[in-house]
This record gives structure tokens, sequence and C-alpha cells, in this order.
């Protein structure tokens, strides 16, 4: 059974900095790629990063230069470094990881709890 466990979040002041992590355990064989998306009150979940096996990294426009995405392949470990957060940056951060288990042919999506991020002006 899969499981990814998210840290990191919490409240911060504009301007300031917070990290998250999600690592990932379980009979894993294989990691597509990890990401971070976000949920903001009233809004569509949103990709914010994603890195891939390679480790080519994807941003939204809304967080280029200012969030960086990064992992560790022997932890199964993903972080998100989040830099002169914005009260827009607000919201509950998901861990997402496309992964093939020992069980499975094919590669599937899992997500985490979420944590919340909550950026004050």
């Amino acid at each position: 059974q899969v499981r990814l466990v998210e840290s990191g979040g919490g409240l911060v002041q504009a301007g300031g900095s917070l990290s998250l992590s999600c690592a990932a355990s379980g009979s894993i064989v294989s990691i597509a790629h990890m990401a971070w998306y976000r949920q903001a009150p009233g809004k569509q979940r949103e990709m914010v990063a994603r890195i891939e096996s390679s480790g080519t990294t994807i941003y939204s426009d809304s967080v280029k230069g200012r969030f960086s995405i990064s992992k560790d392949n022997a932890k199964k470990t993903v972080y998100l470094q989040m830099n002169s957060l914005k009260s827009e940056d607000t919201g509950v951060y998901i861990c997402n990881v496309k992964l093939r288990d020992s069980g499975a042919d094919y590669y599937s999506p899992y997500w985490g709890q979420g944590t919340q991020v909550t950026v004050s002006s």
C-alpha cells in the first residue's frame, strides 16, 4: 500500500518563506513524477510545480522565480521551497505522485492529505 506523508506549511507573513516536504512509502517500483498542487478557497485545484523522473521541473507562471521544487530519489521525497510568499499563495498544498507499485503494470496518481499554507498580508 502506497502512502504519502506531507509536512511543513503553516502561517507566514507576506514576503516570508516556507518549505514543504512529501515522503512516499510502500511497495513503489518506479516514480514518473512528483508534484505539488494548490487548492485555494473558491478556486479550482491548480498545479504549482512538478518534477519529472529526469529532474526536469515545471512551474506555474504564478510561482516562477519564487518557488523551487526538488526531490531526493533515495528517500522518495519531494520538496517545495516557497520564497517571497504572497497572500494569493494561501491554500491547501497537496502532494501528487505518479508511480507504479509492485502490484501493477501501469502508473497511477496518488495524493497526499494536504497541508495548509496561510500567508498574511
